[in-house]
């Protein structure tokens, strides 16, 4: 390499070394606080299909039908039966029909019909200065995990992490998504169902294990590991100080797991961290033809080092029962009763 190539070369890394130090040490400051009105029946939900498409009539048609089930009236988002790829219609079209149910004032909220891929390619397409000046609610899980942080870091709003639209509505799923945003009283505390033997001696499903016990308060972030971790490095990175994260995933192989929670730590989110929740990781399972960690190592390498609260277990992520979480909101988990409870109500 020619001297004056090597030297601008060299120069280029210590460059990028400097932004990127400079990045780490300057966070960005964790944003006001800013809260959804709280849902009512009667409420309009906008209906919208940031990730993948939906092939068949019929899954949109039980995703309406569950909406009203659950009390809201529902506008279709303009795109929500588009198709590109595998995508609910072009990045324009999905990032559209989310900005036009903010904007639209009769839409009290907005939740995506399904997860999938893409919602990071629509990020950056988002009119987060709409977002601000109109707050309602949003959610989704799985790719949403995206959108639901990324709107937080931006605005300040309290999103949530909860069933899609085309999710299965069971008794579980529905009393916890009212606790959370339609209900009035007393602050929910989430924690799994306990007793629940079947067949049993003991109770074999839906257990929590305490990595590390305690009690920690903090904001609530987090989602599916594989997209989370994909914002890593960009501008819609959290502050971690201080945070409570949660996490979940699935069809990951454990190494890959490994991988994802090493990014994490790398930019420099493990170590701010007042507690973890873990999830479900369901079919996270070893690679074919390799010798591998298994999950309770992988969990214990990275978790146990930062010396807070963490529990595994909660029902949290691609499963039939899950709760509804609040992102951005004020927590205190107890790790070892294996609870998350609310510290002041995620919506006015």
């Amino acid at each position: 390499m020619p001297t004056i190539a090597r030297r601008s070369f060299t120069q280029s890394l210590a460059l990028g070394g400097a932004l990127l130090a400079g990045a780490k040490a300057e966070a960005k400051p964790t944003p006001t606080p800013l809260l959804a009105r709280r849902l009512s029946a009667g409420d309009t939900l906008g209906l919208v299909s940031p990730a993948n498409a939906t092939y068949e009539r019929e899954p949109l048609q039980l995703a309406v039908e569950a909406l009203q089930a659950l009390g809201f009236k529902v506008k279709l988002g303009q795109h929500v039966r588009g198709r590109y790829g595998q995508f609910g219609g072009s990045d324009a079209e999905r990032a559209a029909d989310i900005n036009a149910m903010f904007a639209d004032e009769g839409v009290a909220g907005i939740i995506a019909l399904t997860g999938g891929s893409g919602c990071n390619r629509i990020v950056d397409k988002l009119d987060y200065g709409l977002i601000r000046r109109q707050p309602k609610f949003f959610g989704g899980f799985s790719d949403l995990t995206c959108l639901v942080n990324a709107i937080h870091q931006q605005t300040g709003l309290v999103t949530f992490h909860c069933p899609v639209a085309g999710s299965e509505w069971n008794e579980f799923s529905v009393a916890h998504f009212k606790a959370m945003v339609m209900q009035t009283g007393e602050l929910p505390l989430l924690r799994n169902p306990q007793g629940e033997r079947g067949d049993n001696l003991v109770q074999t499903q839906d257990r929590i294990q305490t990595l590390r016990g305690g009690k920690a308060r903090g904001r609530l972030l987090g989602g599916n590991l594989a997209v989370l971790s994909s914002l890593a490095g960009s501008r819609f990175w959290h502050d971690w100080r201080g945070a409570v994260l949660f996490l979940e995933d699935i069809n990951e192989y454990i190494y890959r797991i490994d991988r994802m929670l090493s990014t994490l730590r790398l930019a420099g989110a493990l170590d701010q961290l007042a507690g973890v929740v873990l999830g479900k990781f369901t079919k996270c399972e070893p690679g074919d033809g390799y010798g591998t960690l298994t999950l309770d190592e992988v969990f214990d390498d990275y978790f146990l080092p930062l010396n807070v609260p963490v529990y595994r277990g909660a029902m949290i992520g691609h499963i039939k029962r899950k709760f509804t979480l609040p992102v951005g909101a004020p927590v205190e988990i107890d790790a070892d009763v294996g609870s998350i409870g609310l510290l002041a109500p995620a919506v006015r």
